[in-house]
C-alpha cells in the first residue's frame, strides 16, 4: 500500500542535486531543501518525493498542514543498555570535581545487579524516549557489564532494539582487574570477543591515556585489531580528555568513526581530513556536545574540522554519566551555539553524517529507494531546531 505524504511546508532531503532546491542566505543549495513538498511512500521506503503539484495518487493520504520535515536523526554513539544513577556524580562536576572516567565503575556495578527483564524495559523506554524527539536509527554500546556474560546480554538486548550494536568491552577496566590489566585486555580480545562479535557489527574501545580506568594506544590497537579479525568495524572514543593517541590510531587502522574529538592537534585534524580526501572510507570525526555541556569540558571546535575538510558527526552519548540526555535536537543547538556548526550544517551532521559513520547510504537522507525514516517538526523550518532549544517540537513521523 502507497501513502501520499502532503502539505510539508519544507522537506530537508540533503541531496544538492535536487532541482529547484532552497538556496539562500541561511539554507544553502547543498542542503536540498524543497518548499511546498511531498513524498510516497511504499513498503518502508521512499518511492518519490518533489513539489506537491507533481504528486500524483496514492492508497493512503496524510496532510502534514505546512510542517517541515527532515531526515530522522542518526544517533551514532550512545550507551542505552544500563542501570543505575549518577546524578549526583554530575552534581559534584557542577562544583569542579573532575571527569576521569572512574565513574564508569558505579553504573557497571549497578547494571550487573539488574535482571534482563528490567534492563530491557529500561531500553526500551530510552528508545522510545529518542524515537519521540526524532531519532530513527540509533547505535547502542555494551560496556557496563564487562564480563563475559554481561556483554553478552547487554548485545543481545541491543539487537532486539536496532541494527548498529556495538562491542565496548574496552569501555573501562573492571576493579576486579584493576591490577591484571594485561589479563583483562586479554579476555576482551579472547574469549569475550568470540563470545559477543556474532552479536555486534562494530567493536569500540576507550584509548584514554589521562584515564586511569581507559586504555592506551597499545591496548587499544590489540583490542581493535581481535574485533577486526572477527569481521567487526572499528570505532573508537578518543581525544576526550586530553591529547592523546585515538585520533591517530582511528585514522591509522580505518576506523569507521572517532568519537569525542574534544582535545586535537594540528596532525590529528590533518589525518582526519588527509582520510576524508582519499579513496575508500574516511573516518568521521563524531562530535559529542552533549558531553562538553554536562562535564564542564571545552567544545571541540566544529568550524575548523568543517573547513579543514573533516567528515562530521554529531550524536547524543547518551550514558548515565557523562551526558543522561537522548535528545538530538540538543545535540544540534549546542554545535550551532558552542561549535561554530551552521544550522544547516548541523542538521547535516545529525543525519547524514553520522549515517556516514555508520557506513550507511540507506538513512539520514530522502532518496528514492531509502528507508522512510523522517522527522517531523511543529514548525515551518529545520531553523528551529537550534532557534527553539530545549522545546518538544520534533518527533519521528509515525507512517504505520
Amino acid at each position: 500500500m502507497s501513502l501520499l505524504v502532503t502539505g510539508i511546508g519544507e522537506l530537508v532531503t540533503n541531496d544538492p542535486h535536487v532541482g529547484g532546491a532552497v538556496d539562500d542566505d541561511v539554507t544553502p543549495g547543498w542542503l536540498g531543501a524543497i518548499r511546498d513538498a511531498a513524498l510516497v511512500v511504499e513498503d518502508g521506503r521512499i518511492e518519490w518525493f518533489g513539489r506537491a503539484g507533481d504528486a500524483s495518487a496514492a492508497d493512503w493520504r496524510i496532510d502534514l498542514e505546512g510542517r517541515a520535515v527532515v531526515p530522522g536523526f542518526v544517533d551514532s554513539h550512545s550507551h542505552l543498555v544500563f542501570a543505575g544513577d549518577r546524578s549526583a556524580e554530575f552534581a559534584a562536576r557542577m562544583t569542579g570535581a573532575p571527569y576521569d572516567g572512574g565513574g564508569i565503575a558505579v553504573s557497571v556495578a549497578a547494571t550487573r545487579q539488574a535482571d534482563e527483564q528490567t534492563l530491557r524495559g529500561l531500553l526500551e523506554g530510552r528508545v522510545a524516549e529518542m524515537r519521540a524527539q526524532g531519532t530513527t536509527t540509533v547505535e547502542i554500546k555494551s560496556g557496563y557489564g564487562l564480563t563475559v556474560a554481561d556483554e553478552v546480554q547487554a548485545l543481545r538486548l541491543a539487537r532486539a532494539a536496532t541494527e548498529e550494536v556495538t562491542f565496548l568491552g574496552g569501555h573501562v577496566v573492571p576493579a576486579e582487574f584493576a591490577h591484571r590489566r594485561a589479563e583483562y585486555v586479554e579476555l576482551v580480545a579472547g574469549e569475550m570477543m568470540r563470545a559477543c562479535a556474532p552479536l555486534a557489527r562494530w567493536v569500540d574501545v576507550f584509548c584514554e591515556p589521562h584515564s586511569a580506568h581507559a586504555f592506551d594506544a597499545d591496548e587499544a590497537r590489540t583490542i581493535l585489531l581481535a574485533g577486526r579479525a572477527a569481521g567487526l568495524g572499528l570505532r573508537v572514543h578518543g581525544n576526550q580528555l586530553g591529547p592523546g593517541p585515538g585520533v591517530a590510531l582511528a585514522v591509522e587502522l580505518g576506523a569507521a568513526s572517532v568519537d569525542h574529538c574534544t582535545y586535537l592537534s594540528s596532525a590529528d585534524v590533518e589525518a582526519l581530513a588527509g582520510a576524508n580526501r582519499g579513496a575508500g572510507d574516511s573516518t568521521v570525526a563524531t562530535l559529542l556536545p552533549g558531553v562538553e555541556f554536562c562535564t564542564r569540558s571545552p567544545y571541540p571546535d566544529g568550524r575548523h574540522l568543517l573547513d579543514a575538510g573533516v567528515a562530521v558527526a554529531l550524536a547524543s552519548d547518551c550514558n548515565p554519566g557523562t551526558c543522561y540526555s537522548s535528545s538530538m535536537p540538543l545535540a544540534i543547538a549546542l554545535a550551532v551555539r558552542e561549535m561554530g556548526l551552521t544550522p544547516a550544517e548541523a542538521l547535516a551532521a545529525a543525519t547524514t553524517g553520522s549515517a556516514r559513520s555508520l557506513r550507511r547510504a540507506d538513512i539520514g537522507r530522502v532518496a528514492v529507494d531509502a528507508r522512510a525514516d523522517l522527522a517531523v517538526l511543529d514548525a515551518p523550518s529545520y531553523l528551529h531546531l537550534a532557534y527553539r532549544p530545549g522545546v518538544p517540537i520534533v518527533r519521528a513521523l509515525d507512517l504505520g
